[in-house]
């Protein structure tokens, strides 16, 4: 990914800045989405078609989540090995969500999109971080 659209996306030129920018969207966009998780885990399971006690769970997990990867966000200079472990568990969470998909969960037509979707923005936040990495070790 090129420098000058990850300086558009992120609106720094400062690549530190770019790389807590990024983690610091993820930190928020995987909190917002544990908290729904696990505050209204039965409506959603309904929705999605997915198990309400499979998605409370996952809802614990992707709060303290969250809060792992803020407070590296929250960091001057968030070390590498952080950020290289935030990319890894992003992008297994990706292919796990889309492995699920196809031979455990049966979801509902809205489940199965929203599954999509998220391993998608997941991967995305994987791909920005990790571009933001490599240009902090080049500057």
């Amino acid at each position: 990914m090129s420098t000058t659209l990850l300086t558009g996306i992120s609106r720094t030129t400062e690549p530190r800045t770019m790389l807590r920018r990024f983690l610091a969207a993820d930190a928020v966009v995987t909190g917002a989405n544990g908290v729904a998780y696990a505050a209204v885990s039965g409506p959603l399971g309904r929705l999605l078609g997915v198990d309400g006690t499979l998605l409370l769970g996952l809802g614990a997990f992707l709060v303290a989540y969250g809060l792992a990867v803020g407070l590296l966000a929250a960091r001057p200079r968030p070390p590498r090995a952080g950020v290289t472990l935030v990319v890894d568990a992003n992008i297994l969470w990706s292919v796990v969500s889309v492995v699920a998909l196809a031979l455990w969960l049966d979801p509902t037509a809205v489940g199965a999109v929203w599954t999509v979707l998220q391993a998608l923005a997941v991967a995305g936040f994987a791909v920005l971080q990790w571009s933001a990495l490599r240009v902090t070790a080049t500057a």
